[in-house]
Parts: C-alpha cells; structure tokens; sequence
C-alpha cells in the first residue's frame, strides 16, 4: 500500500483523526450474517462489547472464528472467512495503540499494544460503519455493512484524557453515568472525574455515616440560573449512589478501558457535610445545627473545623471510597476554601498557633498535606485543583491546573504531575456563542474552533518538565445544567473537538486544520444523533434548547491566557 503521505485523508468522519491511514482501491469487507469473530487472548473485553453493541446495532450474531486468516490454514475449514474479524493482542505496539487491518480477502485484523489498544481499534472500527453502528437495534435488518479496505494505525497523544463531571450541583441518576461513560469511550476519553461532593449535595454513600446521604443528599429548593438570578425551582432535590451503584459504575467504566478517579471535597465545597454533621464545622463562631444543604451556587463560607475528629472523621470516608474506586488517584477538592470562620475562630487560631503555622492559608495546606501523606501510605496518589500547590505537596501528589496554565506550569517545574484543564479554555459549561439564544450563558464564549485549537502543553515548559503533563482534562459544572439533556447540550460537539486534542497527534494550534474537522463533524453528527445526544447544532439552539429569561453570568472578550 505504501506509506501515507502528508495529504493521505482520515476515512470519512473518524474522530479523533488516527495517526496514520493508508487507504486501498477496491471493494473493502463486508460485515453480514456470515462474518465471525475471533478473539485471541487478553482481548475478551473487547469481544463482548462487539457481540453486544456492534452486533446488537447491526443485528450481527458474530459467532466464533478461528482466528486463521484465508489462505493461512492448512485443512478446508481451519481457517476463517475473507469477512471474518479477528481480535489480537501485539507486544510491538505501545500502549493503547493499534492497528486496523482491512482486506478484501483476509478479513479484518485488529491488533492491540494492550487491551485498552485492541478496544480504542472497535471504536474506529464501529466508526467506520456509519451511524447504523450507533444505534441499540437494527434498522436495516439483514444488510451488509463495509468496512473500507486499508490500514489505520493509531496511539495515543496523552495517557490521561479526562472529563469531569459534577454530580453535586445537580445530580445524575447512574442509567446516566453509564451512558456519559459510553459517549467518552466512543471518543477514546479515558479518565472519568467523578465529582461527588459540594455544598450542594453529597452523592455517595458512606456506610459508618448515614447522614450524609439521608440529609446531605437532598436540599430543598434549587436556584435556577446563575446565582444572581431571581428564580427558584421550589422543589427538593437531590440523590445519591450506593456502594453497589459505585461498583457497577466502575466495573462499567473498567470494560470501557476508562478509570474513574472520585472526588471528595476538602477542606472548603463542604456545607453538605456539615449540614449532616454538624460537629464538623466551625462551631465556635456558627450555629452549625441550623446549616442545611446550600441551595444556591458560589463559594460557601460554612468549611470544615481544623480538628483531629474532622480527621478521622474523612480518614473514615477516604477508607470506604479506597474499597470502592481501584483508581491510582484520589481527588481531594482543595480549591475555594473561604478562610473567614477560621479567622474568626478562636480555637482555628489555636491550631495554627499549636502547629506553628503562620496563617489560614497554612491551616489549609495542612489539611491537604495530611490526607496526602494518608493515601500515599495506601499506596494512592493525591491529585487536587491547583490552590494545594500553596504550602508544598509530597513528591507523589499530582495537580488539575484549572485558574489556567500557571499552576500546571509551576507544578511541572517542582517535579509534580499534572492534568492540564485550565477554565478559560475547556470548562465546557462556558458558552458556545454571544448570542441571545444561547441558554443561560456562562463564562467566556467558547466555541468548537476555541476547543479544537486548545493546546494542553505550555510553550514555557522544558521537554523534561512537559513530560510531567499526564494529559488533559474538560470539566462540567452543573450549576446551570439541570437535567441530562443540558449536559449534552454543554458537552457536545465541543466534547468531539477535545477528544482530538487529547488523542491526535496534532500541529500547533494556529496550524490545526479546523475545516477538515467541521468535515468529519458532519458525519459525526449523524452517530451523534444515532446516540440520541441532545447536542448544540451548528446553527445555534433548538427552540426546546434556549432558556429565555433566565440570566447567567456572560464574560466578554476572549480569554485571558494565564
């Protein structure tokens, strides 16, 4: 076939762009009722999700091959059919990579570095097929579908390619997490920030202390808007996940080849907490027993009493979440932690003074420095918003830069990992266009192109300390996003655009070509709409889509890029 040269075309539509594709002439494999499926060892995970999603959206049984490609064996019916794929592990390749083989008359050979490489392959290969690929049952019962004739090797750019999503603000039921997990598999995203915890709500269950879930998890009304808006939704809200929706969750996950990483707030993002438990708080200057579950957005003042028995008291929760998330990182929160009832509190003071701390900032990095120490020694690593920068961290401890690069880059040159996700660029809660239509806008105006052109790796890094950058992350806040339809609105298509970011191996932003990522949108639209995603058309809103009356918070100008 040759090599690809510089202006070799991505098949129609695969998103995010493979690295290498080296196109054939001719009729390319067909997939029907004939066509088996052959799975060599280490590749069972990637076998059952075929047979279960590519098979039941295509009405495939894909039953057994044997694994020998036509005009390999050496007795009639030792071999499989020229429409036969074939799944197998290749210790050559690296890491999640793969490489896709398509032939008219050898079938389809799809070998993986790893099975993470073997799975990321199905993606494509599920891309290849149109958007009948995408659907739960089939809609053309008994047709033949082609997979193109050629070769597409691919790997990855980042090892962590992550998502946030907040299930605090406004909670998600677990049929939609899953489903969230199934659109970041599509897109080769592989790190699920699960934020589980705020001021508005506590959405896990911890079995040594049931309040949080009976009380912490529901608040009573709900701002609608952002926080100077004059509407309320005057009906409780809340829910939460039990231990075994959190085993399901991230035995789900773990197929899909995606770790999920909690997130548990500490020391400020806590009136919940408190709310449930209010010897938690700062009890020498609030009546803490008043405190209910926020109902509102912003930073809350109500955060947690420097004490040993706050300690062992998350000691507790940390013990619980390391039985139910295998993940290497834990998410500790650490940002936004108003100081104004430490200053206010005598026996805050006194801890500062008994530690020999010189301020509330300190108290604070004291929190972060304990249960960092706690979950090394657990064989965990600490991984927490850029404020825990402030004070020092143990060499083990990894930072999200979310204020912009600065922290990320200031981490990377002290030797710590980091997860570049910086609000200016990719919170995908900000707005997608400065016009009127647009739901409740938030933030900076961020459109697909904006995303597209994100790069996640500062210029002023050296190439030693840019090999600290695991990757790249976009977050979803849910203040403003009340049901699961907002959230798609929100994610995609910018979501599309970031999971190329992530994974391709792009030019430098200026020289990105954005047309040719509009072109393989269009088809992508089409998978889109197969996946019942409720996304932002190119257009602009739906009807059903815009929030009229409803106020946000619009920042004007482009980004600052800090």
């Amino acid at each position: 076939m040759g090599d690809p040269g510089p202006d070799t075309p991505v098949p129609p539509g695969v998103i995010p762009a493979p690295r290498s594709v080296r196109e054939s002439a001719g009729r390319g494999v067909p997939l029907d009722a004939g066509t088996t499926l052959w799975a060599g060892p280490g590749t069972a995970g990637t076998e059952r999700w075929l047979r279960s999603t590519l098979g039941a959206a295509l009405g495939l049984p894909l039953p057994p091959g044997t694994g020998t490609a036509p005009g390999a064996g050496d007795a009639p019916g030792a071999e499989d059919g020229p429409n036969s794929v074939r799944l197998r592990i290749d210790e050559t390749l690296g890491p999640e990579a793969y490489v896709l083989d398509a032939h008219t008359r050898r079938g389809v050979d799809l070998r993986g570095g790893d099975p993470a490489g073997v799975f990321w392959g199905a993606q494509t290969l599920r891309q290849l097929l149109g958007p009948d690929a995408f659907r739960r049952a089939p809609v053309r019962p008994g047709a033949t579908y082609v997979v193109p004739r050629g070769t597409v090797e691919d790997a990855p750019r980042f090892r962590w390619r992550g998502c946030m999503l907040d299930v605090s603000r406004h909670f998600m039921p677990k049929d939609g997490v899953l489903r969230h997990l199934d659109l970041m598999a599509a897109h080769k995203l592989n790190v699920f920030h699960f934020h589980l915890t705020d001021d508005q709500g506590w959405r896990i269950e911890i079995k040594r202390y049931p309040k949080l879930t009976e009380t912490g998890a529901w608040r009573a009304r709900t701002k609608f808007g952002h926080r100077a808006s004059p509407h309320w939704e005057e009906k409780p809200h809340g829910g939460f996940y039990t231990q075994d929706d959190i085993r399901e969750i991230v035995a789900y996950a773990a197929e899909r080849h995606i770790s999920v990483v909690p997130e548990i707030d500490i020391p400020g993002h806590s009136q919940a907490a408190v709310a449930a438990y209010p010897e938690l708080g700062n009890t020498d200057v609030v009546d803490t027993r008043s405190l209910s579950v926020w109902d509102t957005w912003g930073i809350s003042e109500n955060v947690l009493a420097p004490t040993d028995n706050t300690l062992r008291f998350y000691e507790g929760v940390f013990e619980e979440l390391l039985a139910l998330f295998p993940s290497e990182f834990i998410h500790v929160g650490g940002d936004e932690c108003a100081k104004d009832q430490w200053k206010a509190s005598p026996a805050a003071q006194a801890r500062i003074a008994e530690l020999g701390l010189a301020d509330e900032d300190a108290l604070q990095s004291w929190f972060i420095r304990h249960f960092d120490g706690w979950l090394g020694a657990r064989g965990r690593r600490l991984i927490g918003w850029d404020e825990i920068l402030e004070g020092g961290l143990a060499p083990g401890a990894a930072v999200s830069s979310w204020r912009g690069y600065r922290g990320g880059i200031t981490a990377a040159r002290a030797g710590h990992d980091v997860v570049m996700c910086p609000e200016q660029q990719v919170y995908l809660d900000h707005r997608q266009a400065d016009g009127p239509d647009e739901p409740v806008p938030i933030g900076f105006v961020r459109t697909l192109q904006d995303v597209y052109r994100f790069e996640p790796v500062p210029p002023e890094l050296t190439p030693d300390q840019a090999r600290h950058v695991l990757g790249t992350q976009a977050n979803l806040w849910t203040e403003v996003m009340e049901d699961r339809d907002r959230v798609d609105y929100q994610a995609f298509p910018r979501l599309a655009a970031f999971a190329e970011v992530a994974w391709s191996a792009l030019p430098p932003p200026a020289e990105r070509d954005f047309a040719d990522f509009e072109r393989r949108m269009t088809a992508h639209y089409a998978r889109l709409d197969a996946l019942g995603v409720a996304y932002r058309p190119p257009t602009g809103p739906l009807p059903w889509q815009r929030r009229p009356g409803v106020p946000g918070r619009p920042i004007e100008g482009p980004p600052p890029n800090v």
